[in-house]
């Protein structure tokens, strides 16, 4: 059993060790009888739920398991950053009910087949820049802008906005990372408030501007939403596109970078995939969001006392759902460890675990993941990493900066 300086899961430090480190760590957290216990500094510890079973009972009982008052931060928000980042995601019902029932209504696998074209006509510009220049960081310049210009593009947001987009999301995900916020003295506090309040601002602006300007855009969509006569007020469409923004660009760019450093060091799965790509790139996008995870964890607070696999929680405790480690499940997954396209079935948590907090954009997200791997591999066959991916120093997200390429 890890002892306990091993398992200081809050450790910025830990997460910087290499994916064998971690994985054998995380094996010894799923082995334990109990769940272990990791402190914080200034604020009550966790237990971190590690195994699949663990994690599926907690997200299937949201009535136990609370969002509130955050999902995405192992320490409460201070309130000058719960103004802006209190999204449907770290809300309860019937608040979440509410919020999940407006959108969904517009934001729908019908409203992603609307921009299918965009989709592939952006991958398929992508690819012919990486063509014409050669050997480059691939997460600069084709996983980077696939998924934002494709939501700043469903949102309505014009392109002069985007640098400022990429620069908020990079801080807003990469709070200890000293190359997205600075140095530890600086009040990083202020600058992720600045960060969000520009994403705000933002969407404030051309919320206002679609009430009056109606347009064939998603923000027009969501501000002439009524679902039972309710529609969703200036602040929450603000929050949901900052959501949006941030979830659904880091997390696919992120997919699309450990796509091609897995399938670089794994020459035979890619061998695979090349050799039969329509048949294999189903099989492939899943394996690769299973064994990457993205987004490595969420926190829930419990509302009452409840025994989990034989551990009785107390009201008040904090959890935190490991994704990574119940993906990589022994009692769930054969070979679990193993990078393997044609694994059937493959029932990943990667975006979120069946509930009623599963990842809103899912279907968003395969789109473009399979959209922009089909075209790459299909025509640049022995396209590869030349080197280690530079990975991002957070706990959330399993993010790569950079990633060298070539063909």
């Amino acid at each position: 059993m890890p002892s306990l300086v091993e398992t200081r899961l809050s450790s910025l430090d830990f997460w910087a060790t290499s994916q064998a480190e971690r994985d054998e760590v995380f094996a010894g957290l799923r082995s334990a009888q109990d769940p272990v216990y990791c402190p914080l500094q200034d604020e009550p510890g966790f237990y971190a739920l590690t195994r699949y079973e663990q994690v599926a009972e907690a997200s299937r009982r949201p009535e136990v398991f609370s969002s509130q008052p955050t999902a995405v931060s192992l320490v409460d928000p201070s309130p000058a950053i719960a103004e802006y980042s209190g999204s449907m995601i770290s809300m309860d019902d019937p608040r979440h009910a509410r919020l999940r029932r407006i959108v969904s209504r517009s934001f729908t696998p019908r409203m992603v087949e609307r921009f299918a074209g965009d989709v592939t006509v952006l991958a398929r510009r992508i690819v012919d820049e990486l063509a014409e220049r050669g050997p480059c960081d691939f997460v600069e310049h084709v996983a980077m802008p696939m998924p934002l210009r494709i939501i700043c593009s469903m949102m309505g947001i014009p392109d002069s906005e985007y640098d400022g987009v990429i620069d908020a999301t990079n801080m807003i995900l990469g709070i200890g990372d000293p190359d997205y916020v600075g140095p530890a003295g600086e009040d990083r506090i202020a600058m992720l408030r600045d960060k969000f309040a520009h994403l705000h601002e933002l969407m404030g602006d051309l919320g206002r501007l679609r009430g009056k300007e109606p347009a064939d855009d998603l923000v027009t969509a969501l501000t002439h939403a009524n679902v039972d006569g309710e529609s969703l007020t200036t602040v929450e469409l603000a929050r949901f596109f900052t959501l949006l923004v941030v979830a659904g660009n880091e997390t696919t760019r992120n997919a699309l970078s450990h796509a091609l450093d897995l399938l670089t060091r794994h020459p035979d799965q890619q061998a695979l995939l090349v050799g039969d790509i329509e048949g294999r790139l189903p099989g492939a996008v899943e394996e690769v969001v299973r064994y990457a995870t993205p987004v490595t964890w969420m926190r829930r607070t419990l509302s009452q006392d409840y025994e989990l696999c034989g551990y009785t929680y107390k009201a008040g405790d904090r959890v935190v759902l490991y994704y990574n480690s119940a993906n990589r499940d022994e009692a769930m997954f054969q070979d679990p460890h193993a990078f393997d396209i044609t694994r059937s079935p493959n029932p990943h948590v990667g975006f979120g675990a069946p509930g009623p907090h599963f990842c809103l954009g899912a279907h968003l997200a395969r789109r473009e993941v399979t959209v922009l791997l089909r075209e790459l591999y299909t025509r640049l066959p022995d396209l590869h990493a030349t080197s280690a991916p530079v990975r991002q120093r957070t706990s959330f997200i399993n993010g790569i900066k950079s990633l060298p390429c070539a063909f």
